[in-house]
């Protein structure tokens, strides 16, 4: 593949496979992320310890080999720019959860609306780790519209970016750091050390993702007839108060965006959290998930076009960089030296790999670059 064929194939895979998500969802059966997380459970069970050196071994390994077969994937398609684009789109896909999320707000808005508080309640494991059996409606509603503005961060923005600026390795690893971080990474007694690595690996990744995210939600707050100027003086404000470094961010802009007052107490199986509160309006209804869900798909849109434009801009000046970076370090005739083996017709005094000696002259080197060629290393 050409250098140029590159990043495009890359921004057009991450368009293909956003497309499919938003048409069809995650699959119902053979999900891929179910089956990384069969495989982290059993791997947990192998190498579990109660401290985080094991931790750290554990996320190595899980992480280490999404991102090498992504690698070993995008080696093997240098040269065919349309499996490669292919393979991202599938990638993408597979890693992006935009549309289950919506679909899972909508579920619980109508639950709420028709009172039918059991059913909200038992739809709200889907989206995250709380006690619902005490939860009431605007509690319920709190924590639907939190979901969603976090995941929309960790399920969307955060997979378009790492896959924009490392490709299908990005797109892998992320998932796999993410995934880890929902089975290990929480204040249980079993994971108070085990699962920080994770934890933190998931706070480093979500680090810019989590910030844009927060910047598209004021952006497109006029999308679901929120108030721009309110969701950016929220979020400025209370984005920090959050005891996460990623989620208030979030959570803040779209607090600001609905006109509604997030935090509070977060009741989990055996613990409670309370947290401070993000916004100054009242507290969530039924009526504001269909927002938030808006509010959601128009950020995964948002952060599409950036996803998409990077290795076309961005992307390949980084690139251009680091491959000058790489020239100025070794010479290239030293590299193409280093990668050749020697052959049986090598000139006497060449080296194994065909490098010659110090202080011997290669006696084919004249022969073999024509004049002029030696002073810019090049063949003509």
């Amino acid at each position: 593949m050409r250098v140029r064929h590159a990043p495009v194939a890359n921004a057009a895979g991450l368009v293909a496979g956003y497309a499919l998500d938003r048409l069809f969802g995650d699959p119902r059966r053979w999900h891929p992320v179910a089956g990384f997380g069969r495989a982290a459970g059993a791997l947990e069970q192998r190498i579990y310890r109660p401290d985080r050196t094991a931790g750290a071994a554990f996320t190595a390994l899980a992480v280490g080999v999404p991102v090498l077969l992504g690698a070993a994937a995008t080696v093997a398609t240098r040269r065919r720019p349309v499996a490669r684009a292919a393979l991202v789109a599938a990638g993408t896909w597979t890693v992006l959860g935009g549309r289950t999320l919506r679909h899972e707000a909508h579920v619980m808005g109508r639950a709420l609306r028709d009172g039918d508080l059991p059913a909200a309640r038992q739809r709200l494991g889907h989206l995250c780790g709380r006690d619902p059996s005490t939860l009431d409606e605007p509690e319920l509603a709190r924590a639907t519209v939190e979901s969603v503005a976090e995941n929309t961060s960790d399920a969307v923005v955060a997979p378009l970016l790492w896959g924009a600026v490392a490709g299908l390795p990005g797109l892998l690893g992320y998932r796999a750091a993410n995934t880890l971080d929902a089975m290990v990474g929480h204040r249980s007694p079993r994971y108070a050390r085990f699962g920080t690595p994770a934890a933190r690996l998931d706070d480093l990744l979500n680090l810019v993702p989590a910030r844009l995210t927060g910047l598209l939600t004021v952006a497109v707050a006029p999308v679901a007839h929120g108030d721009r100027e309110r969701a950016w003086r929220v979020w400025r404000r209370d984005r920090n108060d959050h005891p996460s470094p990623n989620a208030g961010q979030c959570e803040a802009a779209m607090a600001g965006a609905l006109g509604v007052r997030l935090g509070g107490r977060n009741v989990y199986f055996g613990r409670s959290e309370v947290r401070p509160f993000l916004g100054d309006g009242p507290r969530p209804e039924a009526r504001h998930l269909p927002r938030a869900a808006r509010i959601s798909g128009a950020v995964g849109l948002a952060a599409l076009a950036v996803a998409a434009v990077y290795p076309l801009t961005a992307g390949r000046l980084v690139a251009a960089a680091g491959r000058r970076t790489l020239r100025a370090v070794v010479p290239a005739r030293t590299r193409r030296a280093a990668l050749r083996p020697a052959r049986s017709g090598d000139a006497p005094g060449g080296s194994r790999w065909g490098l010659p000696r110090p202080g011997v002259r290669d006696r084919a080197e004249p022969a073999a670059l024509p004049r002029g060629a030696a002073a810019t290393g090049r063949r003509r």
